[in-house]
């Protein structure tokens, strides 16, 4: 059975995939830090409130096999520099360069090429392809 060959492009879709996801999952009250609060329920102002006359909201929850893909893709950030890992997830979130320049401290151009140069090398890893340093040299 011949294994899948991934472009850059598949790898860069999977990695905003797997941003999305994680912005889906639930976040129930009370998984965060407690800080200041009160262990009463909020108080209803007004009656129209408390009878579900306000805007129904709706949260998406991920399947159980998006998170399995998001797992599989988060693990693909260890095959990169921490640094350029991080370039990869800011930009799959959706972050414009000027936020992931000022966060990781580059340029634009050098975030940029080290992007691009992470992605193929997420891409060169999934393949199965390893860049042999004694053969690149010579």
């Amino acid at each position: 059975m011949k294994r899948r060959q991934y472009t850059v492009r598949e790898v860069e879709d999977r990695f905003e995939d797997a941003a999305r996801t994680l912005r889906r999952l639930p976040d129930p009250p009370g998984s965060g830090p407690k800080g200041y609060g009160r262990s009463w329920p909020e108080y209803v102002q007004e009656a129209k409130h408390a009878y579900g006359w306000h805007e129904a909201t709706m949260k998406i929850v991920p399947s159980a096999a998006d998170i399995a893909r998001m797992e599989e893709c988060l693990e693909w950030l260890g095959f990169v520099d921490p640094v350029d890992a991080k370039i990869i997830w800011l930009r799959a979130e959706g972050y414009r360069w000027r936020h992931v320049c000022i966060e990781i401290g580059l340029v634009r151009q050098t975030a940029w090429r080290r992007w691009v140069a992470a992605l193929q090398t997420v891409t060169r890893r999934l393949n199965g392809r390893r860049r042999d340093r004694k053969r690149a040299n010579s």
